[in-house]
């Protein structure tokens, strides 16, 4: 096998800053990019170069400034977020140059990332590089350690296109789901989510009263939830939760995409929670630190053969990173967004 050649290092790079705080929708305006020297690795780090980066509705909630269980985005600096690259340096030799990694410093082109912060990732574990920026892990653990999903459960996912949602409905397939059902915000994303992504039906945000529809679309009621959203449609599987139903919540879009917590408040019925015994769990993917591996092998297998598909969107070029989060809390695209650089 020949040796791995690695780029030279260049003065300096790009990286993209907060200008200012959004106040109300975000733009490309918010952001600036700008051009420094490339970092040196202090003792116990290495230099990655990035090659790709994925944006997230999370990102836009950590601009707002306000309590949150993730640091904020401190306006004139840097933002960051998931990124798969290469080593280019690695003083301590607890990496080598060339090797394939992943790290939490997007938004730059290089980055000094404490090695306790990088992960190997093997060339052969995923058919594509994209593939490692997938939000599977988080929706394959709430699916299965969360919310437990059982053969023949009516599953019911909130945010279906989105980078969990749009793996989520084939994961519920693969877990026994008997049927599956998903909220998205168009028609035209709906159809794809019943074409292609292992969705049964279909609500659409503003089509019709959200209970409404899951009253059409799963009319014995649900077992599971899977929730990115929360707000009406939180409000709504609980009014269709079966005894006994799994609530698995991991996001708040209906808020995050506003701004912040509090944007979108929800009250639920405590009446109902109590004599039908739903089971209401947080779940995130940080508190499961052996998930990626787990995913990583399930996910691998099925790209391979066939049962498993990643939609995702690719934008290119580090400058191009602000209008991808953009278009992503616009609702423009199916499944994860990601930037190459």
């Amino acid at each position: 096998m020949p040796p791995t050649v690695v780029p030279a290092i260049p003065a300096m790079h790009r990286e993209v800053r907060l200008a200012g705080r959004p106040d109300g929708e975000l733009t490309v305006d918010h952001f600036t990019v700008a051009e420094v020297p490339v970092p040196r690795p202090a003792p116990g780090q290495v230099l990655v170069r990035t090659r790709l980066m994925a944006v997230t509705a999370a990102m836009r909630t950590q601009m707002a400034g306000m309590r949150l269980p993730m640091a904020s985005f401190v306006p004139g600096e840097a933002l960051w977020g998931s990124a798969v690259g290469e080593v280019v340096a690695a003083p301590d030799g607890g990496f080598m140059p060339g090797e394939l990694v992943h790290h939490p410093y997007g938004w730059r082109e290089f980055a000094a990332v404490e090695e306790s912060r990088v992960r190997r990732l093997a060339a052969d574990e995923l058919p594509t590089v994209a593939a490692h920026l997938s939000q599977g892990a988080t929706a394959w653990g709430a699916l299965r350690r969360a919310a437990e999903v059982r053969p023949g459960d009516t599953v019911f996912v909130t945010g279906a296109a989105g980078g969990v949602g749009s793996l989520a409905g084939q994961l519920a397939r693969r877990l026994g789901a008997g049927r599956v059902v998903g909220s998205t915000g168009s028609e035209r994303k709906a159809a794809r989510l019943r074409a292609e992504l292992g969705y049964d039906d279909t609500i659409v945000r503003g089509a019709a009263p959200i209970e409404r529809q899951l009253r059409r679309a799963a009319p014995g009621g649900i077992d599971v939830l899977l929730d990115t959203v929360g707000g009406e449609q939180l409000t709504a599987a609980l009014a269709m939760a079966r005894p006994d139903a799994r609530f698995a919540l991991v996001g708040a879009l209906s808020s995050q995409l506003g701004g912040g917590p509090g944007g979108a408040p929800v009250e639920l019925d405590a009446g109902l929670i109590i004599t039908r015994r739903v089971l209401l769990r947080g779940f995130g993917l940080h508190a499961h630190p052996d998930l990626p591996q787990e995913w990583t092998k399930e996910f691998g297998q099925g790209l391979r053969e066939g049962s498993l598909v990643f939609p995702h969107a690719l934008l290119k070029g580090i400058e191009q990173a602000p209008r991808a989060l953009c278009e992503l809390t616009q609702g423009r695209h199916i499944g994860a967004v990601l930037v190459e650089l």
